[in-house]
């Protein structure tokens, strides 16, 4: 009899285990976290993305989790500090990865990073940051003057404009400046440290004559473009952008990034960790190709008239009464 209650108690205790197992899918899911700096256009279309793409890959199998530092770089240590049970994470833009890359130096879960425009000066390439990798949104500075030339040749002086504390920003209008520096071509600049000054910021721009207006993918005006296009539209002055979500947002055109293709990009790499690679074994990414697009509607209300032979080789992203292409 008491033979019998041990072997009732393992066959009892075994169908406990298969049963529990059962419930959760019989295997522990794949975590991926996606952490961004704040909430516009361009990062959601990386996250959103990647989301697609880990789902259509993965299904049931993968747990995905979000976060948003809602613009403020401190969020971000108790971010990662509260994402330590995870299989990959992946930092959207420059001062994401540059968090996580001090949050996670020392516990050997790889860093996927989307969006981050300069990954060498940012730090994240070389012998201290073997756990990371991930897909940089550079753009050569030649698309920006040949994109301004093209849409208005009579544009004699650019107003540059970006936040001061995003060194992404600095780095390409350092580059930018540069060229321009080169080809003798005339430039204002403005810099502002948060959002309170933009308005500002793109006045003074505005009354040092500037014929157009330009922003990089900077994340913290690209989260307020109405406001930004709203006060250059006012004085018949156009908004060129470095993404196409920036345009999309009432920009007047953009010769820059795709973030879907950025989003895809960094999926696949995930994809690639996933399955058994190292990240010190994948390059880092840029993307090869660029597309002019164009918000008709923004070239209205700034007073600009397109010639129809340059619409023939250019996206209309948003047409003339407000109708949106973005995302199609």
């Amino acid at each position: 009899m008491k033979k019998f209650i041990r072997i009732m108690s393992i066959v009892l205790t075994l169908a406990f285990i298969c049963a529990a197992l059962a419930s959760c899918g019989g295997e522990k899911k794949i975590k991926v976290a996606i952490v961004q700096i704040v909430d516009h256009s361009s990062l959601n279309q990386i996250r959103d993305t990647i989301i697609a793409d880990l789902k259509a890959e993965y299904g049931d199998k993968i747990e995905i989790i979000t976060k948003n530092a809602n613009n403020d770089p401190s969020n971000l240590t108790s971010i990662y500090a509260n994402l330590s049970d995870v299989d990959v994470v992946v930092p959207i833009t420059t001062p994401d990865a540059q968090s996580a890359k001090a949050a996670y130096a020392n516990t050997g879960i790889p860093l996927v990073f989307g969006a981050v425009t300069d990954p060498v000066s940012a730090g994240l390439v070389g012998s201290d940051a073997k756990n990371i990798t991930g897909v940089s949104d550079y753009f050569p500075p030649e698309q920006v003057i040949n994109m301004i030339n093209t849409l208005q040749p009579t544009a004699k002086k650019i107003g540059l404009l970006y936040t001061s504390s995003e060194q992404n920003s600095v780095a390409a209008m350092n580059e930018l400046k540069a060229l321009m520096n080169e080809k003798g071509i005339k430039y204002e600049e403005a810099s502002i440290v948060n959002l309170s000054e933009l308005e500002t910021a793109v006045q003074t721009l505005i009354s040092k004559g500037v014929d157009a207006l330009y922003t990089n993918t900077d994340n913290t005006i690209a989260s307020a473009m109405p406001l930004y296009t709203g006060v250059a539209h006012a004085a018949g002055v156009p908004v060129y952008c470095g993404a196409d979500s920036m345009v999309a947002d009432g920009g007047f055109a953009s010769s820059g990034v795709d973030y879907v293709q950025v989003g895809h990009q960094v999926a696949k790499i995930v994809e690639e960790i996933l399955g058994g690679k190292s990240p010190s074994e994948i390059p880092y990414q840029t993307l090869e190709k660029f597309a002019t697009c164009v918000n008709l509607k923004a070239a209205k209300d700034a007073g600009i008239t397109l010639d129809q032979t340059i619409l023939a080789d250019v996206t209309v992203l948003v047409e003339e009464n407000g109708t949106s292409h973005f995302g199609n």
